[in-house]
């Protein structure tokens, strides 16, 4: 009898292995830390949130829904209230409560932290009691559920307990446990981590919600490579695969037992230039920085051959614009898209009524596996600058050292893309075109555009509850921008993601991919 009931019990573990589904994910990067405060980056920010949440989440048609708290109310125009989902435990098993959420916020506030644009509003976190929040801001911001979707919460003692109190400052190289273990209180557990060659996520049994998808293991592997990435997804070693190269859709779509996703992205790619230093850091000029010089940005905008780009390089699959949001983002006026047109003799005249006749040389900064062929967008700008006589001497280089250099504002010239965490205008007025300070406005404002005219219209915004004059706020403030020519939009991109038919997934407009949804058939 004995015997017996062994071998039914092996045979139920033997059959529990043999239906666990596992699925294989490749990226051109990798996710940069496990700590959620660390590099607000898609891939980042898509990767852990598998593993950990914020209090406000996002549904399959990217919509507000309750995530680690169950509802929240506008006590008075100052101050939000949310009530906490009881019952929740992160992976450690230790209970989630208000001091997890006041510590999750000032952690992201704090030194170090990429996550400071989305609480450089608040004035206070405090705890009511074990289960409710209160967020109070310096000014009215009726749209704070929405910016505190990107910030996730972490467990307090678990970061006391690891020294992990401080977020992983990645300008500087500082790491600390969060950034090769975690412990949220996500669908999915970390359970290997190599940081470069593959990450391993597993179901966590005890999630507080349901799972609509059946995958119990993933495997996320970056395969720089566009070929390799390609060839392992055709060859069966992996699954899925984003982005897809341009030049490869049409041939993973005629291959048996493979489909291509594809759809618009909410993701504006743009140039930034260097208006704060008297001396760039990667030029010719010397004692002067031609990028103050508002005919010297015309004159680069207008030499940019957008519809090369458009055609050649990014082969149809690109928007071209002249504003830093697109369509789906609140506060998109179509009626101000409209670009400056590439004309290189008008170029030619600013440059030399700027005192550049005769050109310049500036270093230009830009990743190679991190948007849709962005070494070869680079690549194309800097041809189209040669012919109005700036010598571009360009520099590409992969994420991972990418972000730390231009995050400390170690570039004169750089290519970045963006998606606002709360498809809202103000997100990019506030993190992108307002003047940087030390409480997160303008983070990544890397350059130091500043108008102090956008800066008031940015905190207008931000308080504004009437939907016309709100937009009419975000308006002006884009048409400043364009005047200025603070930083040259290039284009939208599309996504692209592959994969073996038998796969069923959720493709987002902001790239995210929540491994939740996932269903291998």
């Amino acid at each position: 009898m004995v015997k017996l009931l062994l071998v039914a019990a092996l045979w139920v573990a033997q059959a529990t292995v043999a239906q666990a589904v596992s699925l294989r994910v490749a990226n051109q990067g990798d996710a940069q830390s496990m700590d959620p405060h660390s590099l607000n980056e898609t891939v980042q920010l898509s990767f852990v949130n598998n593993i950990y949440e914020p209090l406000v989440a996002r549904d399959q048609q990217l919509a507000l829904t309750p995530g680690l708290a169950t509802s929240w109310k506008q006590a008075t125009p100052t101050v939000w209230r949310f009530e906490l989902r009881r019952g929740v435990a992160f992976h450690d098993g230790a209970p989630f409560t208000a001091d997890d959420v006041v510590f999750s916020f000032g952690r992201a506030a704090g030194e170090g932290s990429d996550m400071k644009s989305y609480t450089s509003s608040f004035k206070e976190v405090r705890r009511v009691d074990a289960h409710t929040v209160e967020i109070e801001t310096t000014t009215p911001f009726p749209i704070l559920p929405d910016v505190i979707a990107s910030v996730y919460m972490m467990s307090k003692a678990w970061c006391v307990a690891n020294k992990a109190e401080a977020p992983v400052d990645r300008r500087k190289g500082i790491e600390n446990t969060a950034s090769f273990k975690a412990n949220g209180t996500g669908p999915f557990r970390l359970k290997e981590r190599q940081p470069s060659t593959r990450s391993v996520l597993v179901r966590h049994a005890a999630y507080w919600d349901t799972v609509q998808g059946n995958v119990d293991q993933v495997i996320f592997t970056p395969i720089g490579n566009d070929a390799t990435r390609v060839a392992a997804l055709l060859s069966g070693e992996i699954d899925v695969m984003e982005p897809t190269p341009l030049q490869d859709i049409e041939r993973i779509k005629a291959s048996p037992g493979f489909k291509v996703l594809q759809g618009p992205e909410l993701r504006t790619i743009f140039l930034g230039m260097d208006q704060k230093r008297d001396e760039l850091l990667n030029s010719s000029v010397k004692g002067k920085n031609p990028f103050k010089d508002q005919r010297v940005r015309q004159a680069i905008y207008q030499a940019i051959d957008i519809e090369a780009i458009r055609t050649r390089v990014m082969r149809n699959a690109a928007n071209p614009t002249a504003l830093m949001v697109g369509p789906g983002i609140k506060g998109f006026d179509a009626a101000l898209n409209r670009r400056l047109p590439h004309d290189p003799e008008a170029a030619r005249k600013l440059l030399a009524l700027a005192g550049y006749a005769g050109g310049f040389e500036v270093g230009l900064n830009c990743p190679n596996d991190r948007y849709v062929n962005d070494g070869a967008i680079c690549q194309a700008v800097a041809a189209s600058l040669a012919r109005v006589g700036i010598k571009v001497n360009l520099q590409t280089e992969t994420k991972v050292s990418y972000f730390p250099k231009i995050l400390r504002r170690d570039t004169s010239f750089y290519l970045l893309g963006w998606t606002p965490g709360t498809y809202d205008a103000h997100n990019v007025l506030s993190s992108l075109l307002a003047t940087p300070n030390d409480k997160g406005q303008g983070q990544f404002n890397l350059g130091a555009y500043s108008n102090p005219k956008i800066d008031a219209l940015t905190l207008a915004v931000q308080s504004e509850v009437d939907p016309g004059k709100r937009n009419a706020l975000i308006r002006e403030a884009f048409e400043l921008h364009a005047t200025d020519v603070g930083h040259i939009p290039l284009h939208q991109q599309a996504l692209a993601w592959s994969m073996k038919k038998n796969i069923e997934l959720v493709q987002l407009a902001d790239n995210f991919m929540p491994f939740k949804w996932v269903v291998v058939k």
